[in-house]
């Protein structure tokens, strides 16, 4: 049988993907305390590399106060450089291409994890989720217009340090994501109020970077935008405004990535609309810019219905921490080998790092397919995720 996701497929900037599958982007917690990257973090994406046509790495903050949680990624610095250097040679293996994220996460941060610093979003209002999230400082314009410099940055050194693109995470209620929304922007200058101007701030982001890829990139780099297609909250980003966001940057990014936890989702908020929400974005980029689909994606079938459903590229997550040669073992037409559920025991021989072993045993329990844990979540077709910022049964 024809596995579609198995054929190349070339960005119009000439950059070539030898595979549509993208590993996706995912928290490792491995980094030193200042962002460095560690030796755990480095054989944890050796061992995933060279299967995956490309692999996005778990997100890099882009300033100093935009650090999210422990043991993240940092691309605050030049000092950066040489082990976001080391990074993307451990993923360049047999042509996989490597996408460094990178992120301010605003109000989802603590003044523990800044070291004393109150965090700072696009309003002075603390999130609903967690219930202990901290009342953030609104950002003055000087200060966005520095962050929006900092994304600028933090791209030139991912051309440095050798990769073949950037994601800008704004999806999972980071700080791209807190200016959209209504819920987190309630701001009454030129950076909040309207749709429109709840936009600026993301349009201003593309802008900078894109000036910095024609400026320092001398091969084919990418640049990708992630987003979170709806709130639950009220106000919140309903999936009308996200189709809006997407058409508004179609043209000036290079693909778009959704964060949802399955495939198979359909609108949370609109419960006449049965269409998935991947046809339903796929709609809108279908011809313009490549769409990578995502969530819950496990065996072959499952990567050939994301692509049936109007996606271009297909993202699996979970199942590469399970599986890492999960591409090469089909293409060896060994399927029947590939793990779908995840032995607390095997972490080790994985290259899981030890404290990403904690994490995934604690917040991610329930979506890890453990053996060891028979109330295991088997698809989030109708809830958010952990992954995109908490969990909730609709």
């Amino acid at each position: 049988m024809v596995q579609n996701f198995l054929s190349n497929y070339s960005f119009p900037n000439g950059l070539t993907l030898k595979n549509r599958v993208v590993m996706s982007p995912m928290t490792t917690m491995a980094s030193f305390h200042n962002g460095m990257v560690t030796s755990d973090e480095l054989a944890y994406y050796e061992m995933r590399a060279g299967g995956p046509g490309m692999i996005i790495t778990g997100v890099a903050n882009v300033s100093e106060n935009g650090k999210g949680f422990e043991g993240e990624l940092s691309a605050t610095t030049d000092s950066m450089i040489p082990g976001l250097t080391k990074l993307s040679k451990s993923i360049k293996q047999d042509g996989t291409k490597a996408i460094l994220q990178i992120f301010h996460a605003g109000r989802k941060s603590s003044t523990k994890i800044l070291r004393g610093t109150q965090p700072v979003s696009s309003s002075a209002l603390k999130a609903v989720y967690p219930e202990d999230s901290e009342v953030p400082r609104a950002l003055s314009e000087n200060e966005l217009l520095q962050i929006i410099d900092d994304f600028g940055e933090a791209t030139r050194r991912a051309i440095l340090a050798g990769f073949d693109g950037v994601e800008l995470h704004g999806a999972n209620t980071y700080l791209l994501q807190q200016f959209f929304s209504e819920n987190s922007n309630q701001r009454l200058d030129d950076w909040g109020g309207s749709l429109e101007k709840r936009l600026k701030f993301i349009l201003c982001v593309i802008d900078t970077v894109n000036e910095t890829v024609k400026k320092y990139a001398d091969k084919p780099f990418i640049v990708g935008y992630r987003l979170s297609p709806e709130e639950i909250e009220t106000p919140g980003i309903r999936l009308k405004d996200s189709l809006y966001l997407v058409d508004k940057i179609k043209n000036e990014v290079d693909y778009i990535h959704l964060s949802i936890g399955s495939y198979k989702r359909t609108s949370l908020n609109e419960k006449d609309n049965n269409a998935t929400l991947i046809s339903q974005f796929a709609a809108i980029t279908k011809g313009v810019v490549p769409l990578i689909g995502v969530g819950s994606v496990e065996l072959p079938e499952d990567a050939e219905n994301v692509l049936a459903d109007g996606a271009d590229l297909v993202a699996v997550g979970r199942e590469l921490i399970r599986e890492p040669h999960w591409v090469q073992k089909i293409e060896a037409g060994d399927v029947e080998s590939i793990r779908t559920k995840l032995s607390p025991f095997d972490m080790d021989e994985l290259a899981i790092p030890t404290v990403m072993q904690v994490y995934l045993k604690e917040a991610f329990s329930r979506v890890m397919h453990f053996t060891t844990d028979s109330n295991a979540i088997q698809n989030y077709s109708d809830s958010l995720a952990p992954m995109e910022g908490f969990e909730k049964k609709l």
